[in-house]
């Protein structure tokens, strides 16, 4: 090991933290940016809305796919190895989708790009959670999750103002991933896990981590809620909004601003909450306001009236899902903490990549109301499961 842990409650501002907050800001762009261009896309290309939902499914499905085998890269190989690469990839085939007009080929590139974010959004929590531990952490995480909301905060805004000027031009944005990727390269200085364990001694802790009752707990609140944040909110909203209200991709962009706004600053306050309450009284509430959201949604009749539902949507983010990522990491020691995380980010990218999918079925079936009602039934199941499934002591 390289570095000490840190155990400090204050944030340590230091060169590996920001180069993590960075890895966090691309991880979060894929998606973000380019969703409230969806109406445009579909315009300009001639697809249906069930056809663009698959520039969602095709940049998660990487994840469900490959996530695993990240994972024991980074443990096995090293975590600036993978990640390094991951980047420059993440960066080149999603700026490359700025520059293609033929839908397939534009999904070939974000299935690449989502290659990319796979390692990605699994290691900039393991490197945090290398780095610090106890509340520190939690409030790390906390700021991370922060920080990943200022970029959904903005990306949605940016992305609906470059689409203004032309469908492509959000997608060019990961471009920026690949200075991102020659800083980590020189700066990045974070603890490695050790090597010498045997490989099956290695993959048996893993599954004996896996496991536990709380684990498969945490891991179907991931896929459950990923299914409402993807399929429900980050897909059809901005459907519902072009077709309800006739708002522009600038509009939609300001109304998802309100959820990452209020998701970053709940977010930032988490290390303060988990030292007043435990997690899963956080993580329980933060997934009540997580479904009445997608309840209250069909019943808004103005576009300020949005401000409502997606408010809490955000409180409920930003309470649950530092916690979520602090169980996780305490669960796994740093030998194994890639693999173990790269199971929650494979299930995360399940939840990504079904959740278009199933929505749109519902769609068809229940019309776009239906796909809201379904989120918020979705929601319940994700607070039972908190309620059952995770130990009393988080």
């Amino acid at each position: 090991m390289k570095n000490p842990q840190h155990d400090h409650t204050r944030l340590p501002l230091e060169p590996n933290l920001f180069l993590m907050f960075g890895v966090t800001l691309m991880v979060v762009m894929g998606v973000a940016s380019v969703s409230p261009a969806f109406p445009t896309i579909m315009r300009e290309l001639g697809i249906t809305e069930r056809e663009v939902g698959l520039l969602i499914s095709f940049f998660t499905v990487p994840g469900v796919l490959f996530a695993p085998v990240a994972g024991v890269l980074a443990d096995r190989v090293g975590r600036k190895k993978i990640l390094i690469p991951a980047l420059f990839l993440f960066g080149a085939a999603g700026g490359a989708c700025g520059f293609v007009h033929d839908f397939r080929l534009l999904l070939a590139l974000r299935f690449l790009q989502g290659l990319g974010a796979t390692s990605m959004g699994t290691l900039n929590v393991t490197i945090i959670g290398d780095l610090y531990t106890g509340r520190t952490r939690t409030s790390v995480l906390g700021y991370n999750i922060t920080v990943l909301n200022i970029g959904t905060a903005l990306y949605p805004a940016i992305g609906g103002a470059l689409a203004m000027l032309g469908w492509q031009y959000p997608f060019m944005l990961p471009f920026v991933a690949i200075p991102l990727g020659v800083a980590v390269l020189f700066f990045l200085d974070s603890p490695e896990p050790e090597t010498d364990q045997a490989f099956m001694s290695y993959i048996g802790d893993v599954f004996r981590s896996l496991g536990r009752r709380q684990a498969a707990g945490v891991f179907i609140i991931g896929v459950v809620s990923f299914l409402v944040l993807y399929g429900s909110y980050m897909t059809y909203l901005p459907i519902l909004l072009d077709s309800k209200f006739s708002a522009s991709s600038l509009a939609i962009g300001g109304v998802m601003f309100v959820t990452s706004f209020t998701t970053a600053v709940t977010s930032a306050r988490a290390g303060l909450l988990a030292g007043r309450t435990s997690q899963k009284f956080m993580i329980v509430l933060g997934f009540l306001c997580y479904g009445l959201a997608m309840a209250l949604i069909p019943f808004m009749t103005g576009l300020v009236m949005f401000v409502i539902p997606t408010a809490l949507l955000g409180i409920g983010l930003g309470t649950s899902i530092p916690c979520i990522q602090s169980i996780l990491v305490s669960m796994a020691p740093v030998r194994f903490r890639a693999a173990f995380l790269s199971v929650n980010s494979l299930m995360l990218r399940l939840g990504q990549t079904l959740g278009p999918l199933l929505m749109s079925g519902i769609m068809i079936v229940r019309g776009i109301n239906g796909v809201f009602f379904t989120g918020a039934l979705l929601s319940l199941v994700t607070v039972i499961v908190a309620v059952t499934m995770i130990g009393h002591e988080t």
